[in-house]
């Protein structure tokens, strides 16, 4: 044990020591929605934490507080680079010290099992072993500045559907094969923190499983860090403190308190358990440096160096997009006009939606990027073409000057003024100045000069009393809307992360100011004490067909054309699952008229996670772009124009239709979830059918061709040489897989055992070393058993290209006497 630790374990031992029952149990709940409650006695800090994964929001959730936004976890993936990850996790921790966040909630390690999964974009990937070494390389570098992490959702959170009462029914083989496989890897690799889900697992809410918080968790993997619920997940008194939870937050709706101080004085929870829960919070506590008369695990001055975030936002972005098909058409040459096509490619989606939204401090959109990129001998043109999008984004750009959000108490006082980027408001703590029991309303206001006469449209969304108004200066306003806008559904995600809209006509006229004014009456719920809304702007446009037809003639007209589809906030977003994998809208038939007027298209497709491509064949090339963060249109124009190479590659299987998938529900019968394809989901699952996916696991092509020359195995570990036969530098992801030599019916036809990724010029080989580790030949049968015998060890680009194959004997374990 190091003298750090020793030191560390003194000063937790100490300050345990120090504290009454009630302060114990004090310290294991929040004492709001982001803090958990400082003891200055013993030198206690208060703990904050703070939603990620791609940012970090801090304790209020607003503009006025900008943070950095990378490219979705799923990107973050497809680059298959742990040291990237690492580095990502870096400027996380750098962020978090920033804002005075000791602990990040993430990263999110559940498992592609279905592409339905609604924060299917949040999680990385359908292989347990690339998410471990992803999300271990993340947590060490957010850990790396002395910030906890807390690794979610513990465990088999892979779906939306009734997340809150699920129960999923999983056989202890894919449990340890595939769905706690993550999080061993990232365990082992030192997470101060884990997060446990709302669903139960077979028959037992996470935040009271005993069996796999404290048997596998604490117990088996020697865990010593803290287990948190997530939010109002924790419920019962006795069972959570049993059951292994050793923090429950947020503060309202916690089941401890007084109620958990009565259970340890009738015997019905020994105190020693309470000492454990305890002795966890402050270890992080030390770790974080929250804790006085210990140093932080990481000292200031062996922190990382300061690192610059656009760049690194830039970087991973471009180094995640998957070029899935290339004509030879990218990297483009240079023409003499280009058309910009879809309104994503002007209101770009550059995160999720959920609890990983955050307020970067700017947006590069595509078109942004495209027209500071190309040469100004270019034309480049826009059109939109089809917007998919179901509710009306919030007012923002050029037109809207002078948007700011003012706090009022009963008697009119201005209690706080905040400028906004955009009319859109989330404050889970109130802003300095205001104090939530005397705040009576919330006024978003915006001054709009229209560009263009015709019917514009505002909106609403949020929950409670609403007046909007709008005041021209030539005469009086009008009241456009004053009534309560009530719930569609009590899920907490949907009420305040989705809201209902309201949608209201205005005739403006061109280049004639009007103010408009979007009160709230605040009603904050002692439960969930958040404001929330957004006030929302469309211009005028043309009817569907019109912009259709706009487009085909802008395509017709240039040289190439880049068109721009995705998903929206409608259909892929933390609170639902998506019901379909088709592109919404009428984003297929613009691509199809498109690519009819102009065969030279690019389509990039700006979504989070699989969708159904069914024009795929007809346009010259395709580009995976994900969610690519805040310098998405940056980074897009640097891979498109060829000044960076596509690196990503795919970290989850793509169908051709959704029908295809092997694994496709998550929808549950009778509150239960059968996961009754057990360990095959992903590529696993589509080895099984013979049916060909669209993409397969791990495909994705670069600038440069390769060659794989030769592969060779000594003492389990595999060495691969390939060849840049191509014209440009260029990145290969090389990929082990290791087969059963013969079929066999009770193991995958494959998995993915490593990888790593070379780089060299053109005519340069290059060689890599992959060990194979034990776990490799392992399966779980009540314990890990070695299965002996004759394998195949196979790499290639992708889990479907394997052009070598050295075969492997591996020996039955010797017998201990």
């Amino acid at each position: 044990m190091s003298a750090l630790r020793t030191d560390r374990e003194a000063a937790v031992e100490e300050a345990l020591s120090r504290l009454d029952l009630e302060t114990k149990v004090k310290i294991l709940s929040g004492q709001d929605s982001w803090t958990v409650p400082g003891v200055p006695e013993i030198g206690l800090a208060s703990l904050v934490v703070s939603d990620g994964p791609i940012g970090v929001r801090g304790t209020r959730w607003t503009a006025e507080d900008p943070s950095i936004a990378l490219p979705s976890p799923t990107a973050l993936a497809a680059t298959w680079d742990a040291e990237l990850a690492r580095r990502a996790g870096r400027l996380l921790g750098q962020e978090a010290r920033r804002k005075g966040v000791h602990v990040l909630l993430a990263p999110t390690v559940n498992l592609h099992r279905s592409p339905l999964g609604g924060r299917h974009f949040e999680a990385y990937s359908e292989d347990p072993l690339l998410t471990g070494a992803i999300g271990a390389a993340y947590v060490r570098g957010v850990q790396d500045h002395s910030v906890g992490t807390t690794v979610k959702h513990f465990v088999a959170n892979d779906a939306e559907t009734d997340r809150f009462t699920v129960d999923n029914k999983v056989s202890d083989r894919a449990l340890r094969e595939l769905y706690l496989a993550p999080f061993e890897t990232i365990v082992d690799a030192g997470a101060w923190g884990v997060m446990a889900a709302y669903n139960q697992v077979n028959g037992v809410t996470m935040t009271e499983h005993d069996e796999l918080q404290n048997g596998v968790l604490k117990g088996e993997w020697g865990f010593d860090g803290l287990i948190v619920s997530d939010w109002y997940a924790a419920r019962d008194t006795e069972a959570t403190a049993r059951g292994g939870l050793d923090l429950a937050m947020p503060a309202t709706g916690s089941p401890w308190g007084t109620r958990l101080v009565d259970a340890v004085r009738t015997g019905a929870v020994a105190e020693e358990l309470i000492d454990d829960h305890v002795r966890r919070v402050l270890r992080l506590a030390a770790r974080v440096g929250a804790l006085d008369g210990v140093a932080p695990a990481v000292a200031p001055a062996d922190r990382p160096a300061p690192i610059d975030g656009e760049a690194l936002a830039r970087e991973i972005a471009s180094r995640s997009f998957v070029l899935a098909s290339n004509d030879g058409i990218l990297p483009l040459p240079e023409v003499g006009s280009v058309a910009v096509i879809g309104v994503l490619a002007k209101d770009a989606r550059i995160l999720g939606g959920g609890s990983a939204i955050v307020f970067p401090p700017h947006i590069v959109s595509p078109l942004d990027g495209l027209t500071a990129a190309l040469p100004a001998t270019t034309r480049l043109t826009y059109a939109i073409g089809a917007d998919p999008r179901e509710k009306v984004p919030a007012a923002r750009g050029p037109q809207w000057t002078d948007l700011t959000a003012t706090f009022r108490d009963a008697d009119g006082q201005t209690m706080h003024v905040e400028t906004l980027p955009a009319a859109i408001g989330v404050w889970m703590e109130m802003p300095e100045g205001v104090d939530p029991a005397k705040l009576a309303t919330v006024d978003l206001t915006g001054r709009l000069t229209p560009d263009a006469a015709g019917t514009h449209h505002l909106a609403i969304r949020g929950i409670g009393q609403f007046t909007l108004s709008v005041t021209g200066d030539a005469g009086p306003g009008q009241t456009v809307f004053d009534d309560a806008i009530v719930p569609e559904n009590m899920d907490l995600a949907a009420l305040f992360l989705a809201p209902p809209e309201r949608r209201f006509p205005i005739e403006l006229a061109a280049g004639e100011t009007v103010e408009v004014s979007l009160r709230h009456q605040v009603a904050l719920a002692e439960s969930f004490p958040v404001v929330a809304l957004l006030l929302g702007h469309a211009d005028p446009v043309a009817t569907a067909d019109e912009l259709l037809a706009e487009a085909e003639r802008v395509a017709a007209e240039s040289d190439v054309a880049i068109v721009v589809v995705g998903t929206t906030e409608e259909v892929e977003s933390e609170g639902f699952d998506r019901t379909s994998l088709a592109l919404p809208g009428r984003q297929d038939e613009l691509v199809r008229r498109v690519v009819a007027a102009n065969p030279r298209t690019v389509v990039v497709v700006n979504a989070g996670s699989p969708v159904e491509l069914p024009w795929v064949d007809e346009v010259a090339a395709v580009l995976l772009t994900w969610f690519p963060g805040q310098e998405a249109g940056h980074a897009l124009a640097d891979v498109l124009l060829g000044r960076a190479e596509p690196g990503g590659r795919l970290p989850t299987t793509w169908p051709v239709a959704a029908a295809d998938c092997p694994v496709l529900s998550t929808t549950p019968d009778n509150g239960v979830l059968d996961y009754a394809e057990d360990i095959y989901i992903g590529y696993r699952a589509w080895d099984r059918t013979g049916i060909a996916p669209r993409y397969p696991f791990g495909h994705g092509f670069g600038y440069t061709t390769w060659a794989y020359e030769s592969l060779s195995i000594e003492d389990r570990t595999a060495t691969v040489t390939v060849r840049n036969n191509g014209s440009r530098p260029g990145r290969e992801v090389v990929q082990i897989y290791l087969a059963p030599a013969e079929p066999d019916p009770d193991r995958p036809v494959r998995r993915l055992v490593g990888f790593a990724s070379v780089t060299a010029d053109p005519g340069q080989a290059a060689t890599v070393t992959v060990d194979l580790p034990e776990r490799a030949f392992q399966i779980w049968a009540g314990g890990w058993r070695t299965v002996p015998g004759d394998y195949l060890v196979e790499a290639g680009p992708s889990s479907a290209n394997r052009p070598l194959v050295a075969p492997l004997t591996r020996p039955a374990p010797s017998r201990r006497s």
